[in-house]
């Protein structure tokens, strides 16, 4: 007799719950679960809700046992293993993270499938899954980090840097196995510490890719002071082959999913624990939107035009983006602000007009702010503001 073919539910059709139905739809039964009918009919259609090439290519060309629903009983009921990838976000006021969907979603699954492993991919605080552990009395919940970048999600789950599981039970090496025979990439580097330890590894680990942001913006900003080479000096500190040459390129600072409320998360923390360098991280983004702002209000221009909000190009995400700080900061000194950003389907964002015709904003525009440079902006490249080394990125 075969036996069964192993079922997988993943609730959030997320850039990471996506990518890793695809990646595990290659071998075992998954069910995508979201609260987002339309979202969901399109996944049943074998198009991918995210921009990411690869994910696209195995929808539209490969066999994948993937369905989605908007059902949580159609979802749970005889999974194996249920993986969690719903959002979470800091939340200032409180000081922590918001985890009331993730918490919602594991008390769901346990109703409707009491027998069940539970994969917390979603990014929470230190403790937060042995805490939950307690507090549900329900054992079989580990704690798993990703480590995708948006737009690469399931290249990234094809080709994984290491796989970080929580605790050593079978389970816990099951899914560890799993997810490395699934992925394209052999002899993969595979972690299992405790669930507290592996939460911190994602925490401490986007921190630091902040830091180096950081670091390399100021070395920009001091560059920028004093009328020096940036590039010169960047290149030459970057042959030490213990920096290497890699994520140094300036920008307005850093956003996006996971950066911001990830440091932010980890300073809170540190609460009654001594630390100067984690504080200094988060503290070092405003001082770089405070920097580059000051730059734009000493140009005084008549309009401003912020030429898209994504972080980068092939990103469709603006949340908590650089260049929207920047925004405020400009606008709060009177400067007229317009957008340029096709992801928008409104005429207007915070306040600040929406123009959709690319030549219309440039000719709107008396200096054009750009995180990162495109060939869109050649031809008018002496109106551009940019802290972008690279070019098209």
């Amino acid at each position: 007799m075969s036996r069964r073919r192993m079922k997988i539910a993943i609730a959030g059709a997320g850039y990471v719950g996506l990518a890793n139905a695809v990646l595990l739809s290659q071998r075992c039964e998954v069910v995508l679960l979201d609260v987002d009918s339309d979202k969901v009919a399109s996944i049943n259609e074998g198009n991918s809700p995210v921009a990411d090439g690869d994910i696209v290519h195995f929808m539209k060309h490969l066999s994948l046992d993937l369905r989605a629903t908007t059902s949580p009983e159609d979802a749970y009921a005889g999974a194996d293993y249920i993986i969690v990838a719903t959002p979470t976000d800091y939340n200032p006021r409180d000081n922590h993270f918001d985890t009331s969907i993730v918490e919602s979603v594991i008390r769901d699954a346990i109703a409707v499938n009491p027998d069940t492993t539970i994969v917390i991919k979603s990014t929470v605080p230190v403790g937060y899954t042995n805490s939950l552990r307690r507090s549900l009395d329900f054992r079989n919940i580990i704690f798993s980090p990703e480590f995708l970048r948006e737009g690469m999600a399931l290249r990234d789950s094809l080709y994984p840097s290491r796989i970080v599981v929580g605790g050593n039970s079978r389970q816990a090496r099951e899914f560890a196995k799993l997810m490395a025979a699934s992925a394209e990439k052999k002899d993969i580097n595979v972690l299992f510490a405790e669930n507290s330890e592996a939460e911190a590894i994602k925490l401490f680990a986007n921190t630091f890719l902040a830091m180096r942001i950081a670091f390399f913006n100021e070395l920009d900003t001091y560059a920028d002071e004093h009328g020096l080479n940036t590039q010169q000096i960047i290149s030459g500190v970057c042959l030490d082959p213990r920096i290497g040459d890699h994520y140094n390129n300036p920008s307005f600072g850093y956003g996006g999913y996971c950066l911001p409320k990830d440091t932010k998360q980890l300073l809170a923390n540190y609460r009654a624990v001594p630390q100067n360098l984690i504080n200094a991280v988060v503290q070092a983004n405003k001082t770089r939107k405070d920097f580059i702002a000051g730059r734009v209000i000493d140009m005084n221009p008549g309009t401003v035009g912020v030429y898209r909000l994504v972080m980068k190009s092939g990103s469709e995400n603006f949340r908590a983006s650089s260049i929207q700080g920047v925004m405020k900061r400009i606008k709060s000194r009177g400067i007229k602000v317009i957008v340029y950003e096709p992801l928008l389907d409104k005429t207007e964002f915070f306040g600040s007009d929406v123009v959709r015709d690319l030549n219309e904003f440039k000719a709107k525009s008396d200096l054009i702010l750009a995180n990162r440079i495109t060939s869109e902006l050649r031809d008018v490249n002496r109106k551009v503001y940019s802290r972008d080394l690279s070019g098209e990125s």
